[in-house]
């Protein structure tokens, strides 16, 4: 679980939450399941409408990223590139077999196996290159798809206000509770532009950095691979990789 990632959005929740209490309102007030229903409810199936399934389905699987997924340590990855490349300079190449299993990494796991079954670093950058930019695109059209949820949440709130209005101007019969029923029919809007602007944006933009971080620590891990496949000076590869951290 990404500490930031819930620390910001439990401190947007209080800052919304706390400024409506210190202005006098109750927070009973905000809570209204229909509207959540209708918000909630109607984003989802928007975007499940708006994107193929498989998209759908990815996006889904990027918010599990935003709030816990893996990060990319650069300079752990150089130092398991110039620990290969001592092993290769000093066992020969197969003795990278044994270190294919171990990575947890899809990508940089086929890269190591390209390795030991002998391709030419042409071989792995083709090979390689192709699978680093399909899988940035395909994410990147995930995180639109909830970058777009992002778009429909406010209009889904307008929509359960308008409802709500509905709900109360249709029971006109007890003027009472008239101002109450109002209030409680724009607790939709929101939801509608809190759930947008506090939570979907954000979290989209961060899975874009994400998609960003992985593909430069892949970029770089290709190179490094391709290079020891070259059977460059571990010293030379390693000044070479230092500027992804820069």
């Amino acid at each position: 679980m990404d500490p930031m990632t819930v620390i910001g959005i439990l401190a947007a929740l209080g800052a919304v939450v706390g400024g409506h209490y210190m202005d006098g309102g109750l927070v009973e007030q905000l809570v209204n399941l229909p509207a959540a229903v209708i918000v909630f409810g109607g984003t989802l199936a928007a975007a499940a409408v708006q994107a193929p399934a498989e998209e759908f389905k990815r996006a889904m699987r990027l918010l599990r990223w935003a709030f816990g997924g893996r990060r990319y340590d650069f300079g752990a990855g150089i130092d398991q590139l110039m620990s290969w490349c001592s092993l290769v300079r000093r066992d020969g190449i197969l003795a990278l077999e044994k270190e294919v299993d171990k990575q947890v990494d899809p990508f940089v796991r086929n890269g190591l196996q390209m390795l030991v079954d002998g391709k030419s670093s042409e071989a792995i950058r083709n090979s390689l290159g192709t699978e680093l930019v399909t899988l940035e695109q395909n994410d990147l059209r995930g995180a639109r798809v909830i970058e777009s949820m992002g778009g429909y949440a406010p209009t889904l709130g307008i929509i359960g206000a308008v409802l709500g209005l509905i709900h109360v101007m249709g029971n006109l019969k007890d003027p009472d509770d008239l101002g109450a029923g109002i209030a409680l029919a724009f607790v939709a809007t929101i939801y509608g532009v809190g759930v947008a602007n506090l939570l979907l944006i954000p979290i989209a933009n961060k899975i874009k950095g994400l998609v960003l971080t992985r593909y430069n620590y892949q970029e770089m891990m290709l190179e490094g691979l391709a290079a020891i496949s070259q059977g460059q000076n571990p010293r030379v590869i390693q000044q070479r990789l230092q500027g992804y951290m820069r």
